[in-house]
């Protein structure tokens, strides 16, 4: 909290950190917090990237890591307890973000399609096992072992040794009793980003930001 060349006093910490969030939960544009507060739009930006840099800042060592291989056994401890998927690192899903300003000489080239930004992004885990340099997380399945772990994936993404798909047109009954739990797990990844939707606005319209580092 500053005083400007007028003496007049700013917002405080608690007043930006209200509009930054309110900024994110509603997904409105920042020159609306000013009816709300009083704010203008130029403050109510900054306020957006200082408190998602903040965020990120202050979590990353702990969230936004490479999973060491004591993380990767527990993910498939964990994983194999509750959908009975041994070896299982997770289900991989995305949601794209579009870019409403992306440059037109990116057009493509950005991660994701077109104009959107994949927020789940490439996995360093899943880069790492398609050049088979990720730690060894064996794994046994019907007597056969295995050395790394495995995502589940649905049948439009490419044949890679490390997705599991479920089958598309299932006759034996086993085939379709994999299939329903398969499809049963993605769900859960679906839900996750549903969710994320519904509790953050800013999401499900076009991002607004000039620059590809603060998106």
């Amino acid at each position: 909290m500053r005083y400007d060349a007028r003496g007049k006093r700013g917002f405080t910490g608690l007043q930006k950190c209200v509009a930054a969030i309110k900024l994110m939960a509603m997904g409105e544009s920042p020159d609306s917090v000013d009816d709300y507060m009083r704010m203008s739009e130029r403050t109510a930006r900054e306020n957006l990237y200082l408190l998602a840099r903040g965020v990120v800042e202050t979590f990353s060592d702990q969230y936004l890591r490479k999973p060491s291989l004591h993380d990767m056994q527990q993910l498939s401890a964990a994983r194999e307890e509750r959908h009975g998927f041994p070896g299982m690192l997770g289900s991989i899903d995305c949601t794209h973000w579009k870019w409403r300003n992306c440059l037109v000489a990116w057009k493509g080239q950005v991660v994701g399609s077109n104009n959107d930004v994949n927020v789940l992004d490439q996995s360093l885990i899943f880069d790492d096992l398609l050049s088979g340099k990720a730690p060894d997380a064996p794994f046994t399945v019907n007597g056969n072992e295995y050395k790394f772990g495995y995502y589940l994936r649905d049948g439009i993404h490419p044949q890679y040794s490390t997705f599991v798909k479920a089958f598309r047109h299932p006759i034996d009954p086993r085939d379709k009793y994999f299939k329903r739990r398969q499809e049963g797990v993605r769900k859960d990844v679906e839900r996750a980003f549903g969710v994320l939707k519904s509790k953050w606005h800013i999401v499900e319209h076009a991002a607004r930001p000039y620059e590809l580092d603060t998106l």
